[in-house]
């Protein structure tokens, strides 16, 4: 498909966005170019980018395992790394996997575990109204969104049920939060970012519950810095799992896996 015609050339767009500090000038050019409905709304959105809005909220998507995921102001971007953490999840799913995703965001990790796996029973949560708006848009018709904090609104029918808890939880500690770059501090919920003093605030709430709700053999995924990894992997012992941390350097991604004992009778 062709690009709008616009008095904004490609080569303009790239030195306003150059100038504004984007680092992939031309390949933002490019998306906001194809994904622009006319010459005024081109400029709206070179303009609203070169003032510091995330791309993905000036596009209103983003793209995360070949899909297309709604987003917009006020709510988490999904990022690239975490890719490994949903083709961890995938690893360890058995077949039609009951699958909760806690900290949901927009929805964009059980978006792909429900495209990528047959049968998939999903619930997705987030204690942010913002966010469980973009998820409740993203997963129409794949899975349950609820409104609350972790564990607390989902139904009691899954204790006991969970095979894959996927748990995307803010791992940044508190002091390093202004230190972000500004598309996340200015523009993404802090909720989603901070997770208090070390950053494993968060995870472990959710490595101390996780026992009572995973099937025996399901896992507890959690993505956390390199730095983190070996505290996380102590606190899922300690939380009654067996762990174990995987890591890609190609997308500088660490995740940390906790599985229940018990299936098949070990």
């Amino acid at each position: 498909m062709s690009s709008p015609v616009s008095p904004l050339t490609l080569s303009a767009i790239v030195t306003g966005l150059r100038a504004a500090g984007c680092v992939f000038a031309e390949d933002e050019a490019a998306l906001l170019l194809s994904t622009a409905t006319g010459p005024a709304h081109l400029a709206a959105m070179v303009e609203r980018r070169a003032d510091g809005l995330p791309l993905e909220h000036v596009l209103g998507f983003a793209e995360f395992c070949g899909l297309r995921i709604a987003v917009g102001p006020g709510v988490f971007v999904p990022r690239r790394r975490s890719e490994f953490l949903v083709r961890q999840a995938g690893a360890v799913a058995p077949a039609r996997p009951v699958v909760v995703d806690l900290c949901c965001g927009s929805g964009a990790l059980g978006a792909v575990l429900a495209s990528t796996l047959a049968g998939v029973e999903l619930h997705a949560a987030d204690v942010d109204p913002a966010a469980v708006r973009w998820a409740r848009r993203n997963l129409a018709g794949l899975g349950e969104v609820y409104e609350g904090d972790l564990f607390a609104p989902l139904p009691a029918s899954l204790r006991g049920r969970v095979d894959v808890l996927l748990a995307n939880v803010p791992y940044v500690p508190t002091g390093d939060v202004d230190l972000l770059p500004a598309e996340a501090r200015v523009h993404e919920p802090r909720v989603a970012l901070d997770g208090g003093g070390d950053g494993l605030d968060v995870m472990r709430r959710v490595a101390g519950a996780a026992l009572d709700w995973l099937a025996p053999g399901g896992s507890l995924l959690v993505e956390t810095s390199e730095r983190q990894a070996a505290v996380a992997e102590e606190t899922l012992r300690a939380g009654g799992l067996v762990p174990r941390v995987v890591v890609s350097e190609e997308l500088y991604a660490t995740v940390v896996t906790g599985t229940r004992p018990g299936r098949d009778g070990a």
